[in-house]
């Protein structure tokens, strides 16, 4: 797989507690033959294999981070009874496969990270002359070969060339750039699929990766069976992977040894709480004592829990919208954004949870991606009065991203059913994309992925409003892989963003109240 053993977890460890480490590749790995994607069975035969061998007691655990996450939940759902357990950390789309495409480009809208993964030579391919396609998949190749803002990105659209021969799933995103119709319910029926007890999780880190945050809740909420959710604070696992060992050890010999390790008597979710910085509890995810508090974007780039008062109060004028227009990459490298920020606040205030921007907005074309950051930013000691250099909120405040949003607005279609308040579902699907039109005013639901984050006294709630980001590198290229820049739009856009009575633009925020909350040390 992408890492090899050095995602697979740390072997003498293990070892030294008792166990045998199994370390297996996909087929295609190397120069193995075969094709990734062809194995439906192999963790199956796997396992049976594991339990013939003479060192064998007959229970099998599995572990390991990222796409050897991923691989746990395909054997789970493949029901040997010998598997007993698994701990995928990190862990890969639950909807659509390890990569679907709903938990790695939420709200639709597509990102760099598979080609950048495999720039930094951490994926081997094997590769051939770009062969026919058929005449479907053709058609798609030409329409994806045509579009403007993939041309814009002459390393991406050099994978189109190639037809699949290379860094294919940045190439099937292009082509293929929606959810498949069956998508959903093929993977709420795996959901029912998986009996045995899993701990999953991932980091703060992972809002970039998208698909390991995001699965690990989606499984987390979806799969009834004994769980356990882990959510770490924003410092990356490290390679090899030796992190959270301790915590793995006390899950299997639980599990495999039958040990009373008291891991099953502690509450099932465990979150690095930034801000505060240590470890709180709870009893399920999003957490049963959430208030959820809406925080209305408002005038001079106010962030406010005052809803917007009517137009016959106010006048006409807070009608008019807030209004930034985006050049494409083509043009300029500035991102332009609006900027909505609370007072200093009076007390810490914690945020722990998925979070909802409930948008109102015109573009003038058809289409844009509305992405937005929520920031903490302080402390801000500074006064505002009317004396120069006093009027304005200091630009050198300091500032820390928690996490982002991501919403194509051409597929801001709900799926209503499966929708919540605090976590959007949008529909994805090819059938569900629509073009904007332009001048309308449009409701959007824009999913921001979760975040444990104590806002402390003096500090300011942030939200930034864009529509584009740029590879922090040259060549196309970024400081680090997992934090990729996004497919945006190759057109002038310009953005209104309403924020009146009648259209009340907020966040939903997830506010956990400090009397009660669970501090773990």
């Amino acid at each position: 797989m992408w890492f090899g053993p050095i995602e697979a977890g740390d072997t003498r460890r293990f070892i030294a507690n008792g166990y045998v480490h199994v370390i297996a590749q996909p087929r295609g790995s190397a120069k193995s033959e075969g094709h990734y994607g062809h194995e439906d069975t192999d963790h199956y035969d796997l396992i049976e294999w594991i339990t013939q061998q003479q060192w064998s007691n007959g229970k099998v655990g599995m572990v390991g981070i990222s796409g050897f996450a991923g691989e746990q939940w395909r054997a789970a759902a493949q029901g040997h009874p010998a598997l007993k357990a698994i701990f995928p950390y990190d862990a890969c789309s639950a909807y659509g496969g390890m990569f679907g495409f709903r938990d790695f480009n939420p709200g639709g809208v597509l990102h760099s990270f598979p080609y950048l993964l495999d720039v930094f030579s951490t994926v081997h391919e094997s590769r051939g002359r770009p062969a026919e396609l058929p005449a479907a998949e053709e058609e798609l190749w030409r329409q994806a070969m045509r579009n403007p803002d993939f041309k814009q990105y002459i390393n991406l659209y050099n994978i189109l060339t190639q037809k699949g021969q290379r860094t294919f799933i940045m190439y099937l995103m292009m082509t293929h750039p929606w959810e498949p119709d069956d998508t959903v319910a093929r993977a709420e029926e795996i959901f029912k699929k998986i009996k045995i007890p899993f701990y999953t999780g991932s980091g703060a880190y992972a809002y970039t990766y998208k698909l390991h945050w995001l699965g690990a809740q989606h499984y987390f909420q979806n799969v009834d069976a004994p769980k356990k959710l882990l959510f770490t604070g924003p410092a990356h696992l490290e390679r090899p992977f030796h992190q959270y060992h301790d915590e793995i050890i006390r899950w299997y010999d639980h599990w495999l040894k039958g040990q009373d390790t008291g891991i099953m008597n502690e509450p099932p979710v465990r979150y690095w709480l930034m801000g505060a910085n240590e470890w709180r509890t709870g009893a399920e995810w999003p957490l049963p004592e959430t208030q959820w508090t809406k925080f209305y974007l408002s005038h001079w780039d106010g962030l406010t829990t005052a809803p917007p008062r009517p137009a016959t109060e106010v006048g006409a004028a807070a009608r008019e919208p807030d209004v930034f227009t985006q050049m494409p990459l083509t043009r300029t490298t500035k991102v332009e954004r609006l900027r909505y920020m609370t007072e200093p606040l009076p007390h810490d205030v914690t945020v722990a949870g998925p979070i909802t921007l409930t948008l109102y907005a015109a573009i003038d074309q058809e289409d844009t991606n509305w992405i937005v950051a929520l920031k903490d930013v302080g402390p801000d000691v500074s006064v505002r009065t009317a004396r120069e250099g006093e009027r304005d909120v200091p630009a050198t405040l300091p500032e820390r991203e928690l996490t982002r949003g991501w919403l194509k607005a051409s597929y801001r279609a709900l799926d209503e059913k499966r929708s919540k308040p605090w976590e959007p579902f949008h529909k994805l699907t090819r059938d569900a994309i629509s073009a904007v039109k332009p001048g309308e005013v449009i409701e959007y639901q824009i999913q921001i992925l979760a975040t444990a984050n104590q806002f402390k006294a003096g500090h300011r709630i942030c939200l930034d409003i864009t529509s584009m980001d740029v590879p922090t590198g040259t060549g196309a290229m970024t400081n680090v892989e997992y934090i990729p820049y996004h497919v945006c739009s190759s057109k002038i856009v310009t953005h209104r963003v309403y924020r009146d009575a009648e259209r009340p633009s907020h966040l939903l925020l997830p506010i956990i109240p400090e009397s009660g909350n669970h501090r773990q040390t």
